[in-house]
């Protein structure tokens, strides 16, 4: 579909265009909005400009709603000569010219965008009928059709001016769309019940001194934080992985930060603040303006170029400074690397256990919080927790991932009875799975950009 197209080929589109407009006014009699895009060159359609296109069709759709003006018919055309959309509205023509005017002023991307309006009885509203001024040139602000019919300006600063307006738009527009993505699936996995030990809905698993509401402050007061990993990784990409996530560890501790001060001191996300930070850079390394970014396997192998070298650097620290801390103690003595070696691994666990079997429950009908309950018992029974060995020592440990494993053999899997069974032994045990819940959150966020297909992957 990216192609340049000849001159009459746009003369043929045009035309086209005139008898839809006018067939649709005939039938009718009602007004009609055309919109195609301003798009200078040979080359009038692609993946980014499809994508603007559909952002103009919703803020569209949007302001006829807002202003009472109900559409009829909707007629739409994707060709090599560009996007084009006929909508039969009913409404009085200069109103729907005055909504369609304050979009190509207002908006953002609205400089891109031809709004124009036909009417059965008067013909084309232009703006000047509404004394509005004329379009500016995208490159030097001027008049537009005095730069055009001049040919002023170069057609590499025509696309120039045109690539910064759609990244201008499309750039904080995702990192606000992806850090929000990586809030909802903090928010997912703790709501998600029964989990075995650790907060839900139901109960404070086996923690006395957080419970439901400290993880809702906590994730409110952690989405900004989100939202600067992905900045900062679209700003950084065209440096090292290596230095993205130099810069990502300072920006995370002023997220820890501000996680203790919403909490009052206690630790509920300082996982995810790395492991769920660093996936939102790694987003933000991979973005493109027209989307989406890649896979979800390539996303976590970004994770994983990112994060290597530092954390190969502070396990060589460990052995050097003695164990005077959980983390260290558990990699001296048992090779135990925890969420940091995961991301660092580019997270296996996630790509070969948890979203496989969100992936699996999900398409056997099972409703997203079932799905993720499964899920984390999956990740029981699979990967050795480090705050399980820390709860529990050696023998709680290997006890909790028999019990998941024992569930998981089940045919048809766990059920929500066994589960909150397994809580209340959790719970007696002072067991809680927190590298697991880590992990469910990580595959609720991929699971959440999937379905943001235009803008992630």
């Amino acid at each position: 579909m990216e192609r340049e197209v000849t001159l009459l080929e746009m003369l043929q589109a045009r035309e086209a265009r005139a008898m839809a407009q006018q067939a649709i006014m005939e039938e009718l009699g009602l007004p009609v909005i055309s919109f195609c895009l301003n798009i200078a060159g040979p080359v009038k359609n692609g993946p980014v400009l499809r994508r603007a296109f559909r952002t103009g069709l919703e803020a569209l759709e949007d302001a006829l709603a807002g202003a009472g003006i109900r559409v009829v018919q909707h007629h739409q055309v994707d060709e090599v000569t560009g996007c084009e959309a006929l909508w039969a509205v009913q409404g009085e023509g200069r109103r729907v010219k005055e909504v369609c005017a304050a979009l190509e002023d207002g908006h953002p991307l609205g400089r891109l965008w031809d709004l124009d309006v036909l009417d059965p009885q008067r013909g084309k509203w232009d703006r000047e009928d509404l004394g509005l001024p004329p379009r500016r040139c995208l490159v030097c602000g001027k008049e537009g059709k005095g730069c055009a019919s001049r040919r002023l300006h170069s057609l590499e600063e025509l696309r120039s001016a045109t690539e910064k307006i759609l990244k201008g738009y499309f750039k904080p527009h995702d990192a606000a769309r992806l850090g929000a993505q990586a809030a909802r699936a903090l928010l997912y996995e703790v709501c998600t019940t029964p989990k075995p030990g650790l907060v839900d809905r139901a109960n404070n698993g086996s923690h006395r001194d957080m419970d439901l509401f400290t993880f809702l402050d906590s994730t409110a007061a952690l989405a900004p934080y989100f939202e600067e990993a992905v900045t900062l990784g679209q700003e950084t990409a065209n440096l090292p992985p290596e230095e993205t996530f130099r810069r990502l560890r300072q920006a995370g501790m002023a997220g820890e930060r501000a996680m203790f001060q919403a909490t009052g001191g206690i630790n509920t996300h300082k996982g995810a603040v790395f492991s769920l930070g660093t996936l939102c850079a790694a987003a933000g390394r991979l973005w493109k303006p027209e989307g989406p970014c890649g896979d979800a396997q390539a996303l976590l192998e970004t994770c994983g170029d990112m994060a290597r070298a530092a954390v190969q650097a502070d396990f060589a620290a460990m052995e050097q400074g003695g164990a005077d801390t959980a983390g260290r103690r558990f990699y001296l003595q048992y090779g135990l690397r925890g969420i940091r070696g995961e991301v660092a691994d580019g997270l296996p666990s996630v790509l070969k256990i948890s979203l496989p079997t969100l992936e699996r429950e999900m398409a056997k009908g099972a409703t997203l919080e079932q799905a993720g309950a499964r899920t984390l018992c999956a990740l029981m029974a699979q990967v050795t927790d480090t705050n399980l060995l820390s709860r529990g020592g050696e023998e709680g440990s290997r006890w909790a991932r028999e019990q998941a494993e024992n569930l998981c053999r089940k045919k048809g899997g766990p059920s929500t009875e066994e589960l909150e069974q397994l809580d209340q032994a959790f719970i007696a045990q002072n067991l809680s799975p927190g590298g697991c819940a880590d992990l469910l959150a990580i595959t609720y966020f991929l699971w959440f950009c999937r379905e943001q297909q235009d803008a992630f992957f």
